[in-house]
């Protein structure tokens, strides 16, 4: 029971952290937990703006759904629903979401305007969404750990006890293989 309280508390705090990848320009990965908060960063930025009046950021959930606009010329769109509460803009134009969903699994791209015309190219932003859940019986403990993603899981899934791997052979564990659903049960 120990052992389980430890991989628990290993993987809310590994998953605590925010994890970015860059690759290319203008294009980051970000996994973050569901019920925190990420800043989205928003690269050539023009330095002459009024608070963000020439940033838009767009989402889009999915490959085949259409962009929505979620920050117009820095201020928050009409059409967000229920987001418009949990958005804001820095700044430096960045697009900083609270209360993280799997809702927010998506790519999000922001766009500098001038004159009407677009400026520099796109910055790109993959969010993926990691969600811890807990299930009990009477003699059981489920812990359940999925990643969503906007594009297909390139994840890899591995439960760690006092910083080494939890083997598939541990006595106390049992683990469902999967890339992106793993469960443990004690």
């Amino acid at each position: 029971m120990v052992e389980l309280r430890w991989i628990k508390m290993s993987l809310f705090l590994i998953l605590g952290l925010q994890f970015t990848a860059v690759t290319g320009l203008n294009t980051l990965y970000i996994t973050v937990r569901d019920g925190g908060k990420v800043t989205l960063s928003c690269e050539d930025v023009t330095t002459d703006q009024d608070e963000c009046d020439r940033t838009t950021w767009f989402f889009s959930p999915s490959e085949n759904t259409a962009a929505v606009g979620l920050i117009y010329l820095g201020q928050i769109g009409r059409n967000v629903g229920s987001k418009s509460d949990r958005l804001s803009v820095t700044a430096t134009c960045s697009l900083v979401i609270k209360k993280v969903t799997v809702e927010d699994v998506g790519l999000y791209s922001c766009r500098q305007f001038k004159s009407g015309e677009q400026q520099y190219r796109d910055s790109l932003v993959y969010l993926s969404v990691v969600t811890m859940t807990e299930h009990k019986d009477a003699d059981k403990r489920e812990l359940t750990c999925s990643v969503s993603t906007y594009e297909q899981c390139r994840h890899t899934v591995k439960w760690v006890n006092q910083s080494r791997d939890v083997d598939k052979n541990h006595k106390d564990v049992i683990i469902s293989e999967c890339s992106s659903l793993p469960s443990v049960v004690r």
